[in-house]
């Protein structure tokens, strides 16, 4: 019963930290999510911290995760289905960049640490595209799994997959562009439409 309380233990300063980290990035982006700040509000000792994470980067990494389980737990809202997979993509691509640029300093601080090129997260930031590009998947298959109606033919699995890759990463870069001032969250959108628009046409034949 005692391994059972310090596992309980565990996972509550677990995410007490998480919490704490989010908080403090939401009010003051990147720069405030200072590590004895984190440990001070979590009410969590600077050692034990460290003992669970290596750093900064690593908190935030495991911040996102945790958002982007929320939006798989959220994913029915996702595939409402539509009659052609660019409609399908941006069912996921437009509330889903509403809701992250919403959150400015939120997202532009997780967003630093997934391009800081920190040794120890290359994991976690793979796992991170992985899930996204998954989500994306779910988005085009729609709730019924069938192709859209109104497309010249459906896509293979692969096919579906290779798009989905694609334009996450698209996704990404634009997302990245907005972090540094040089987009709006609609130019976000538009791009990954364009790109989108491109690519199913090239994929399915259609004129």
């Amino acid at each position: 019963m005692g391994g059972d309380e310090g596992s309980d233990e565990r996972i509550d300063r677990t995410e007490r930290i998480l919490a704490s980290a989010a908080a403090l990035a939401s009010e003051g982006g990147f720069e405030a999510v200072r590590i004895r700040d984190v440990a001070a509000r979590a009410d969590v000792a600077l050692g034990t911290l460290y003992k669970r994470f290596s750093g900064k980067d690593e908190i935030l990494m495991a911040v996102l995760e945790r958002e982007v389980g929320q939006l798989e737990q959220a994913a029915g809202w996702l595939r409402r289905g539509g009659d052609t997979y660019l409609g399908r993509a941006l069912g996921f691509f437009e509330p889903v960049t509403r809701a992250l640029c919403a959150r400015e300093r939120f997202t532009g601080a997780v967003l630093r640490a997934v391009v800081s090129g920190e040794a120890g997260i290359t994991d976690k930031v793979g796992r991170f595209h992985e899930r996204v590009t998954a989500l994306i998947v779910a988005a085009l298959r729609g709730g019924s799994g069938r192709a859209p109606a109104r497309e010249a033919r459906a896509l293979r699995e692969e096919e579906e997959e290779e798009l989905a890759y694609i334009l996450s990463q698209i996704w990404f870069a634009a997302l990245v562009g907005w972090m540094g001032g040089l987009q709006t969250p609609e130019e976000v959108v538009r791009r990954v439409e364009r790109a989108g628009r491109l690519l199913v046409r090239g994929l399915t034949g259609a004129g």
